[in-house]
């Protein structure tokens, strides 16, 4: 079983930036595609970016253009660069492993989450 330990998060003002990491252990992350997910005081979880095992990334609407995932497999790491961030961003951000696509089921290996909060 893999464990995921997410780190980078905090406050920030709109337009502001912040990196997020998500350190992987009991097993290698070059077995899974994994993704970034997001859960917003009030609402349902949502697909932020995913990567595949390959290194192609998958960025919901909402994200593009601003986020950027990557994985970086020799560190057994992924990050998600966030640049522009607006309030609407503000979530509790969390990794999954085995996640290939947005849609966030519960049988994704998740990590615990990170608090990102962005300020007007």
């Amino acid at each position: 079983q893999v464990h995921l330990a997410e780190s980078g998060g905090g406050s920030v003002e709109a337009g502001g930036s912040l990196t997020l990491s998500c350190a992987a252990s009991g097993r290698k992350i070059d077995e899974y595609c994994m993704g970034w997910f997001r859960q917003a005081p009030g609402k349902g979880r949502e697909g932020v970016a995913v990567i595949d095992r390959a290194g192609s990334p998958t960025y919901g609407d909402s994200v593009k253009g601003r986020f950027t995932i990557s994985r970086d497999n020799a560190k057994n790491r992924i990050h998600l660069q966030m640049t522009d961030l607006k309030p609407e961003d503000t979530a509790v951000y969390t990794c999954a492993a085995d996640s290939c696509v947005l849609v966030p089921y519960s049988d994704y290996l998740w990590g615990q989450g990170t608090q990102v909060t962005v300020s007007s």
